[in-house]
């Protein structure tokens, strides 16, 4: 992971929980993944006091967990969490889908198209990361596509979860096809004005995340356990 430097002061606890934060928020350490105390500050080029603080700070907000005789782990994301912004998402998008049917252009879904062509490019090369920026790149474009300030406002306020839930669904290869098999189905709904139609396959694919990011989530809570 890339280094950042810190500066000393009264505030390097509070640095460095927000680096350990946003590496937690972001998928930089997986759900379940130890955090080794030494290892981080050896890393952040400070002592293991601060970082135990931060550690502290973090439990708070349950975005790590201490389990007894074990350490300490990333959290992440807890079930009812995971849960709730897919229940958010779908609530959002399902709303989106009618006002793009309303208000999209021509051009602004010839370029969904030219967008869902490069997810497909993505899919079929395997590329985890490429396709995770351009699935991003795809939601987005189909809030900005809605014509409404206030829908682009709600995802910014919960934009590094979104983040975090989307990662959790790409994680096996084998998923991949299908994640763009249900975009492009989106799109072609979108693009034939079918509203209902559209309302119904960004819910039917929102489940579909959640349902596959409900699985990681198992997978790293029994990794752990195991640990």
């Amino acid at each position: 992971m890339q280094q950042k430097k810190m500066t000393v002061g009264v505030s390097l606890a509070e640095e460095i929980t927000e680096v350990i934060r946003q590496r937690i928020i972001n998928g930089g350490y997986a759900m379940g993944e130890k955090l080794v105390e030494n290892r981080i500050a050896t890393e952040l080029k400070v002592s293991r006091t601060p970082v135990r603080d931060a550690f502290k700070q973090l439990a708070k907000e349950q975005l790590v967990e201490y389990i007894p005789n074990k350490g300490c782990f990333a959290r992440g994301f807890s079930h009812k969490d995971m849960t709730d912004i897919y229940a958010v998402r779908k609530a959002v998008e399902q709303l989106a889908m009618t006002w793009v049917v309303e208000n999209a252009d021509d051009a602004g879904l010839e370029e969904l198209r030219m967008q869902l062509e490069m997810m497909e490019f993505y899919t079929v090369n395997n590329s985890y990361d490429k396709l995770l920026e351009a699935n991003e790149d795809f939601h987005n474009m189909i809030y900005s596509m809605a014509g409404s300030r206030f829908i682009v406002q709600v995802l910014k306020s919960y934009q590094d979860y979104v983040h975090t839930a989307r990662r959790m669904t790409l994680k096996k290869e084998t998923d991949l096809p299908k994640i763009y098999e249900e975009h492009a189905a989106i799109y072609r709904a979108l693009a034939e004005r079918n509203a209902a139609e559209a309302v119904r396959l960004v819910g039917e694919h929102l489940d579909n995340s959640c349902a596959r990011a409900e699985e990681r989530w198992q997978e790293a809570r029994e990794k752990q356990n195991k640990k």
